[in-house]
Order: structure tokens, then sequence, then C-alpha cells
């Protein structure tokens, strides 16, 4: 039975991944041991570090300037780690979603935050290009993707200070100038693994310019002199993450799946466009390729239209509590079968409806 994952995270795998994944659990690298029983010092898990970190940095086109780091507690610990480490005094903030939103509570509680744009009166539909960040900022934060109500930025600002950004939602799936970013952060468990591991990127040299008493865990530098085991890291998913680069190498690098990505979101934003019972309400510009959502014009019917997805084995269709409709990620491992399959439940539910 075909399952048709649209989950915005944890999300759908590569299948590769997932059985070798599997396999791992049972017997890995023929050592008689599960993958979730080894040590994360001994030379097996070393080697699945060093050739993760390899792959980040090939895929990304980075040099040995810059450090990635294999942490926990998600995206929402680096809110707090960001500042930390690199507020002096005031920093530059985009709000343009609710984990943006949260981004800058956070920062506030370590210094001065200056919001150059905020989309959240306009319910976040749009991201203004129309900011100036002062020179005298210690860094500008940004969200590549904001994954609750699909928008994405498709240009990033050309400055002198520091740009961080947070890209949990869309990582991997485009080709960038990675090198104009000094720290990037993501949660994995959309486009690189499972649930439970955060990739950190920056360049080495913006850490240690703070006079800052920073708590062990909170403090970039001894994560990289630690090799990211200061404490007992998430072994399955930073495995599971070396997997999924692997697959996105051998699916010929970003070039090429952000062309798929770019195709899928097409196929389904077209639809919505054409199909007179749905909408979309992000301005085009700025709709992201990795979460589309979308509402019924008429919310009578949507009791009618939950019953079908449903039972065409589609999940994850449900938009995020905090916005309501209805919400389809397509991640880098999700076909263009799946979308496909999405878009003729939604021409048919048209033909029955409108």
């Amino acid at each position: 039975m075909k399952i048709h994952n649209f989950n915005a995270g944890p999300s759908v795998l590569p299948k590769e991944v997932v059985r070798k994944s599997a396999q791992s659990v049972i017997n890995f690298n023929d050592t008689g041991l599960s993958l979730l029983e080894i040590s994360h010092r001994s030379q097996d898990f070393l080697e699945i570090i060093e050739k993760t970190t390899c792959l980040v940095k090939r895929i990304m086109n980075l040099n040995d300037e810059y450090a990635i780091l294999f942490l926990q507690g998600g995206a929402t610990l680096q809110f707090s780690m960001v500042p930390y480490n690199l507020m002096h005094k005031k920093a530059a903030y985009l709000d343009t979603g609710f984990w943006a939103y949260n981004a800058i509570k956070e920062a506030k509680k370590l210094g001065k935050v200056k919001i150059l744009f905020s989309g959240r009166k306009n319910n976040y539909t749009y991201i203004s290009k129309n900011y100036h960040i002062p020179y005298d900022m210690d860094y500008f934060h940004c969200t590549s993707n904001n994954t609750i109500v699909g928008t994405q930025m498709k240009i990033f600002p050309k400055t002198s200070v520091p740009i961080v950004c947070d890209m949990s939602s869309d990582i991997f799936s485009r080709k960038l100038d990675f090198d104009q970013f000094s720290l990037i952060y993501a949660s994995a468990q959309k486009n690189v693994s499972s649930a439970g591991m955060t990739i950190v990127i920056l360049k080495k040299d913006i850490l240690g310019k703070l006079k800052k008493n920073i708590p062990s865990y909170m403090d970039y530098k001894i994560h990289i002199q630690n090799n990211s085991i200061l404490n007992t890291p998430n072994v399955f998913s930073i495995y599971n993450s070396m997997l999924t680069l692997e697959w996105i190498e051998n699916q010929g690098g970003l070039s090429i799946l952000e062309k798929k990505n770019q195709h899928k979101a097409k196929l389904l934003y077209d639809e919505i466009d054409q199909n007179n019972l749905f909408e979309n309400k992000i301005h085009k510009e700025n709709r992201s390729n990795m979460n589309v959502s979308f509402f019924l014009k008429n919310k009578n019917l949507e009791k009618k239209f939950n019953k079908m997805w449903k039972k065409e084995n589609i999940v994850g269709l449900d938009g995020h509590r905090y916005l309501g409709g209805y919400r389809a990620s397509i991640y880098n491992a999700l076909s263009n079968e799946s979308v496909q399959f999405l878009i003729e439940i939604m021409k048919e539910f048209e033909r029955k409806f409108s």
C-alpha cells in the first residue's frame, strides 16, 4: 500500500535511507551490534562524524574556514545559542513567521534586537525586500523558509554584517552561495534526517570576540573542540544524515534537487490557482518550494475533503494548528508521483463539489 507522506517534520525520508538505517539497527557494519548500541566514542562512530562533516562541506562547497557541528535541542536551542555567542550589544532580525518570532523573543533576553521587517500584521503572507541592515549590528538573523505559512526567501541581502540563517525547512533543497552566511543552523527532521539532531555550520572566525562567560553547552567553541561529542550525541540521527547526504550526492547534488523541487512546487501551485475550490494566500514571489499552504474557499466542504484524502492514504496534509487549512510539505524525498496523486484528488474533489 502506497502512503503519500506530506508531513512537515518529522517527514518523508528516501526509501534507501530508511532501509539502510533499519538494517543498521539490527546489525551495524557486520559488528554484531546495533547502531543503537555502539559507543559514541568508538572508531565506528568517529568515522560517521568525519564522513558526514565532509559530505556537508562538499555538497555546500564550503572550505575549512567552516566548522560543522551536530548538536541537540533543535532550532529552538539555537535561538539562544546564537545570541549567547555572537551578540555583544545588538542584532538585526527579520520577523517572517512563527519560528522567526520565537528566535526574536529569545534574543531579546540577551541584548537589543532591531526588527527590520515584520510580516506579523499581514499574517506573514509576504517577505519584504525593502529593509536596510545597519552596519553596527553584531549580526543579521533571518529564516530562509517558513514552514507554517509557506513563505521562502528567494534572495539574501548583501552586507558586511555576519548573516545568520535558520534553514531548518529548506536546507539542502537548493543551490546557494553558502559562504555568504557566517552561521547556518537547521533541525534535521525535514530534509536531512530523523528527529533529534541539529546541524550548525559556522565560520570559525566569528567566535571568541565577546568577553562573555558562556555556559559550556551553549559555547560553539567548546563543541568544535570536542568534535560534537561534548555530551552523548544522537548517533542514530547523525548516521541517517550521512546516508541522506550520500543520497543527495547520488541524485546529482543541489542543482538537480532544486530543479526537481521547483517542478513539484509549480505543479501543485498551478493546481491550487486554477482549482475553483482552493486558494493560496501567499504572495507569489514568496511562495515556498517546500511547504505549500492552501485553503478551501468554502469551509463547509472541509469534512468532505478530509474524508477524501485520508481515504486515499495521504497523510500529514492538515495545516498547522496556528493557521488551519492544509499544508503539503514537499521536501526532497517526496516523489513527483505523490504530488501528482494529490493533484488528482484535488481535481476529483472539484469535479464533485464545484
